[in-house]
């Protein structure tokens, strides 16, 4: 066991510290191996310490939950300039997605497995950042769409099942990049922004592809 750091800093930072080394336990070595010994000897402190300051390792997951969710929702959001075309703002979205997704691996692993996987308390919290982006994406590609139609009445949930599936796969293709040694965040963006835009762009000019 490593020596245990004792100098203070303020509860905030100390929290922080706790919630670093936490992310990377149960993204490395999954929730139910990860444990609270690991997680205080990597965040310098002591184990009652972790327990004072997040009660439970339940509580202390679910609030590695809630700040990687937050974080990588406004990623997304902050990569987009709703001023830009919309193919250039899918793009910034797609490519702040999978930079986030790719420079923290071990929090992309905690709500992309992990915490779907272990209990409703947790695959809730989940499931409120995917409706938060699935939601944003709607917004992107109804603006998108009224000005190719120039059809300001366009209603969202014309286009929700696309955001929805647009989520979807870049879920599924980040999880994909991050285990495919050289493939960059820039490459999962481009792949799925080719795969994506093709269609949309067809179904904005009112092309839709329809069932034989």
């Amino acid at each position: 066991m490593g020596t245990v750091k004792t100098k203070r800093m303020p509860r905030a930072v100390r929290e922080q510290q706790m919630l670093d080394a936490a992310v990377r336990t149960f993204g490395q070595h999954g929730y139910m191996a990860a444990s609270m010994d690991d997680i205080a000897e990597l965040a310098g402190v002591s184990k009652p310490l972790v327990y004072l300051y997040l009660n439970s390792k339940e509580d202390l997951f679910a609030a590695c939950i809630r700040r990687e969710a937050g974080a990588l929702t406004e990623a997304v959001r902050a990569g987009v300039d709703r001023e830009l075309p919309a193919d250039r703002q899918l793009w910034d979205g797609l490519r702040a997605f999978f930079t986030y997704t790719a420079e923290h691996p071990d929090g992309w692993s905690v709500l992309h497995i992990q915490a779907r996987t272990h209990g409703e308390r947790f695959a809730s919290e989940v499931a409120a950042m995917r409706e938060d982006i699935v939601a944003f994406v709607t917004q992107l590609i109804v603006a998108a769409a009224r000005e190719a139609h120039r059809d300001p009445d366009l209603g969202e949930g014309e286009v929700a099942g696309l955001a929805e599936a647009l989520v979807g796969a870049a879920e599924s293709l980040a999880a994909w990049a991050n285990a495919t040694p050289g493939v960059t965040a820039r490459q999962a963006a481009a792949t799925l922004m080719n795969f994506a835009w093709a269609g949309l762009a067809n179904l904005m000019e009112g092309r839709p592809w329809s069932p034989p």
